[in-house]
């Protein structure tokens, strides 16, 4: 498989003397692959996030290539090739209005205005953000917000898209919403994804492969499967299995064992050829 990232072992120190060493299983993402990045507070998610696009430097250094270069030292040389959303969303978004802002990308990149014009309508448009366009950003919603940043991330059409806690501080449905927008343009554009979040139930449904990270450790690595199976270790990470596992893994230990379905779709099915077995229902 195509390699886009692969990290070893590292060592950061920030100013305020605090040291966070990523070691323990290397972490690998290969082309069109989704993977999320799960684990407590304070244990090195975002410290992985800011030297995958080049904004920290560690200074005791195993391995961090992207695209097969070293971000930390020539990321202008990739950068093209990367879209970001950072957990603070406001701090990211710079144009006065939507279109300004979605702008910013293409005509730093010289493109003319009528070529920059079209690229970010289409991506106003995939994001379904068109009627917002002349609004000023201050006054979004946090929804709209993100999708405004995510859409600036895409004008460019990436192949790799990186995500720092994107559904924080949305309801519930925002999540879904965004959730799905980002399932939808991976596929279609087969766009490679790293995010971190702390939503379970998102990243269950979402991601193809798991990274579980522990203070100064990367932890473990498998399907979303495999990794919620193993409700003792989750919980080590002060975590908890999606709630459609919870309801799966109760009816187990009641001795009827249905199975680990990963999505809403799939536990429908199996309930309704379990009931199909038992009650005449057409």
């Amino acid at each position: 498989m195509n390699k886009i990232i692969e990290v070893k072992c590292f060592e950061h120190t920030y100013s305020d003397k605090t040291t966070v060493e990523l070691c323990g299983i290397d972490f690998v993402v290969n082309a069109g692959e989704k993977v999320a990045i799960l684990g407590p507070n304070g244990g090195g998610k975002t410290t992985l996030i800011k030297h995958i696009l080049g904004l920290l430097k560690p200074n005791k250094q195993g391995l961090i290539k992207v695209f097969d270069i070293d971000p930390t030292t020539d990321f202008n040389k990739i950068r093209h090739k990367i879209g970001v959303v950072l957990q603070s969303v406001e701090e990211q978004l710079i144009g006065p209005t939507v279109l300004d802002d979605i702008l910013f990308a293409p005509l730093n990149y010289n493109y003319p205005r009528e070529e920059a014009l079209k690229i970010a309508n289409e991506a106003m448009e995939l994001l379904d953000i068109t009627h917002l366009k002349d609004k000023i950003i201050h006054y979004l919603s946090g929804g709209e917000k993100r999708k405004v940043a995510l859409a600036g991330a895409l004008v460019l059409k990436p192949e790799l898209l990186v995500l720092d806690e994107p559904f924080s501080g949305l309801d519930v449905k925002s999540q879904v919403e965004l959730v799905n927008i980002i399932n939808n343009i991976s596929n279609k554009n087969n766009i490679t994804v790293v995010l971190t979040s702390h939503d379970v139930n998102l990243v269950y449904q979402f991601a193809d492969t798991l990274y579980l990270i522990s203070t100064n450790k990367m932890s473990q690595k498998g399907t979303p499967k495999e990794i919620f199976a193993q409700k003792e270790l989750i919980e080590s990470f002060n975590l908890y299995q999606p709630a459609i596992l919870q309801l799966f893994s109760n009816l187990k230990e009641q001795g009827i064992n249905l199975g680990s379905p990963i999505s809403i779709e799939e536990a429908v099915e199996i309930l309704k050829n379990t009931l199909k077995q038992h009650i005449n229902i057409v």
